[in-house]
């Protein structure tokens, strides 16, 4: 069944007024959505205090410094020893650099054994030094994350062209780097960011010393921060290194040394924030240079205050986009959702659900297999605003209730449900969507609540 954006809202028109939310007596492809349940203040109305501070300044950085001890997916690029054990390296690349045993699709047909031979010598492994010293890094473009080294889209299936199992990630402008190998033909940077080791175009990286990368994270944390879903250096022909760059929610970048009475690129900057920006030249190495974002964008001088109403509006400004496997279509997929709402708020979480779920940085509610239905509904009912809900590859931010059921908004690929006769319909909703948990599917017979591992608490 594939339903458009404009049938999906004619339905939502045509739901119950917000005095009649039980699922039971919804109509539509989502079971009790209204159309005001579209709207972040809906939410928030229905809280207790909702711009109470749940973690002030010092907590968040205390919560921060103990997911970086504790969490073993998170990474310091830039405290790596002067030198690492080559084999060290080639074992954190052949950790994600791995020959499938699953068959793989490519858009024109099936992953030959010659292919995965080329993509594994690619990997040049066998040119690896005893002792690997590290290059430092910044990137100056959000940039893909892949599995190997190279851009070509890989399926499980040729009909999931959605899924590509390559894409692990992506990382954002002035994100640090630590570079440990290069691909064979010098056009991917095998790197250790703070949340992931993977590969990335060389042409997005600018290569710089180790205090320079430090310098600017440093300033960065003191700089702008970006409040909305995306913010854009303004186009400017005369730097193109700077212009129309794209910054994600809770990137933070330092501020120029810059007199607005002063141009810049054509612009006179009094009427946006001037902002410094890497910059990689020809070959390789990294500078530095002002940029300007304009007034009109959704940014802030520091991280939003940790309160439940932030969380919800933050997640909402994502509502309706496509939903991107590993960050791709230049969106997110469900982790990388959460992981971007909490981070505007000043938050670091790791990067994958399977990572999140588990963290023992964060107050963890283990669901267990043998729970009943009963319990664990009864959780989600106990479950707060800004809470992760996880299911085996997959995590849903709690928003509130409604007539005592919980409702998430997550970043999905689908959901199944039943329609008003009982046959089981799955939905491709492919985006950042709103819905409750309790008549989610899991198979013909089961429920999702019963496929939940654990909630997840930022406290």
């Amino acid at each position: 069944m594939r339903w458009t954006t404009a049938t999906l809202l004619a339905l939502v028109a045509l739901l119950p007024a917000p005095g009649a939310m039980h699922a039971s007596t919804a109509t539509g492809p989502i079971p009790g959505l209204t159309a005001s349940m579209l709207s972040p203040d809906a939410w928030i109305a229905r809280l207790d205090a909702p711009d109470t501070v749940v973690l002030d300044a010092a907590a968040i950085a205390a919560q921060n410094a103990g997911m970086r001890r504790e969490d073993a997916s998170i990474f310091d690029p830039l405290a790596l020893p002067a030198r690492i054990e080559g084999r060290t390296v080639a074992e954190w690349i052949e950790a994600i650099s791995r020959r499938p045993s699953a068959p793989r699709f490519t858009a024109q047909g099936a992953v030959s054994a010659a292919m995965f031979d080329a993509w594994l010598d690619a990997l040049a492994l066998d040119v690896l030094p005893g002792q690997v010293a590290p290059r430092f890094g910044l990137v100056v473009r959000r940039a893909d994350l892949r599995a190997f080294p190279t851009a070509t889209r890989v399926f499980s299936r040729p009909d999931d062209t959605d899924i590509d199992r390559f894409q692990e990630d992506a990382l954002f402008p002035g994100t640090p780097v630590a570079v440990l190998h290069a691909s064979r033909d010098g056009d991917w940077l095998f790197v250790v960011s703070e949340r992931y080791r993977a590969w990335i175009e060389s042409k997005h990286v600018a290569i710089g010393g180790q205090s320079e990368v430090a310098g600017y994270a440093a300033r960065a944390a003191e700089g702008v921060v970006v409040t909305g879903a995306t913010a854009r250096t303004v186009f400017t022909p005369q730097a193109p290194e700077v212009s129309d760059v794209q910054l994600e929610m809770g990137v933070r970048v330092p501020r120029a040394d810059w007199n607005v009475a002063r141009a810049l690129h054509g612009q006179v900057p009094a009427f946006g924030h001037v902002v410094e920006l890497p910059v990689r030249a020809d070959d390789g190495a990294l500078s530095f240079a002002p940029a300007l974002l304009p007034a009109a964008d959704d940014v802030a001088d520091d991280v939003l205050p940790y309160t439940r109403a932030a969380l919800i509006r933050q997640a909402f400004k994502f509502l309706g986009e496509r939903y991107g496997w590993g960050h791709a279509y230049n969106a997110r997929d469900c982790s990388g959702f959460v992981s971007e709402i909490y981070r505007s708020v000043g938050i670091l979480l790791p990067r994958n659900t399977s990572a999140q779920a588990v963290s023992p940085a964060l107050d963890r509610i283990e669901v267990t297999p043998n729970m009943s239905h009963a319990t664990r509904l009864q959780l989600l009912r106990e479950a707060d605003v800004g809470d992760m809900v996880f299911i085996p590859g997959h995590v849903m931010m709690v928003i509130g209730h409604v007539d005592g059921e919980p409702w998430v908004i997550h970043d999905t690929a689908g959901m199944s449900v039943r329609d008003a006769a009982g046959d089981i319909v799955r939905l491709p909703l492919n985006g950042v969507v709103v819905t409750p948990v309790t008549p989610m599917l899991s198979g013909a017979d089961g429920f999702t609540i019963d496929r939940i591992t654990s909630i997840q608490r930022v406290r």
